[in-house]
């Protein structure tokens, strides 16, 4: 139902923000991670919108990136990751380390957000893995290897796999990493990549 809301940020307390547009302040329950990048009360503020619909409420998540509003809703697809430890584990980790962990099956980086245990954690990075297994992604092949011990040509195909895990096209993502140096850490790839990314909207 909404996109995104472009107006002033009028009000901000931890984990929500308010938006007026139009003379209407919507208000958006946001990560840490968002409200980290948020301008001074008063300034023009973007934020990509994901609508939660309850049988008693609606409610609505903002978030500063697409790349971020992207990695939420695949969070919160995961069985048992509502929408409260979606925001916990974004507050905690950017989306493009959200995707890294996934694709290197780093479960234990997610227990470092509240309401998350050992077990949901994997189960984490086993649903979002089975998803990215799924997807034809050029260069990936079998298990992933653990961050920080891989090649070159693994470190592009690591950060089209999760990219992929964010919700993007393996053929787009692919041809976004090649344009940079796959030499680069794997963080590093996806940030610029993302960035390109986020160019196009």
């Amino acid at each position: 139902m909404f996109y995104s809301l472009t107006g002033k940020l009028i009000y901000m307390e931890a984990g929500m923000a308010a938006v007026e547009c139009g003379g209407v302040a919507f208000k958006c329950q946001t990560s840490l991670t968002t409200q980290k990048s948020l301008p001074a009360i008063g300034a023009e503020v973007t934020l990509f919108t994901h609508l939660n619909v309850r049988e008693d409420a609606l409610d609505l998540f903002g978030f500063a990136t697409k790349s971020e509003m992207e990695c939420f809703k695949m969070l919160t697809s995961v069985s048992g990751v509502g929408p409260k430890v979606g925001l916990a584990i974004l507050s905690e980790m950017t989306a493009e380390r959200v995707a890294l962990c996934v694709a290197a099956s780093d479960s234990k980086s997610f227990t470092r957000a509240n309401g998350v245990g050992p077990k949901l954690a994997q189960r984490i990075v086993l649903e979002l893995r089975d998803k990215v297994k799924a997807l034809s992604v050029p260069g990936a092949k079998g298990e992933m290897p653990a961050a920080g011990v891989v090649s070159a040509s693994q470190n592009a195909a690591e950060a089209v796999t999760a990219l992929s895990v964010l919700g993007y096209d393996p053929a787009d993502a692919a041809q976004v990493v090649a344009k940079f140096d796959s030499a680069l850490p794997v963080e590093e790839l996806i940030r610029l990549s993302l960035r390109a990314m986020a160019s196009r909207f």
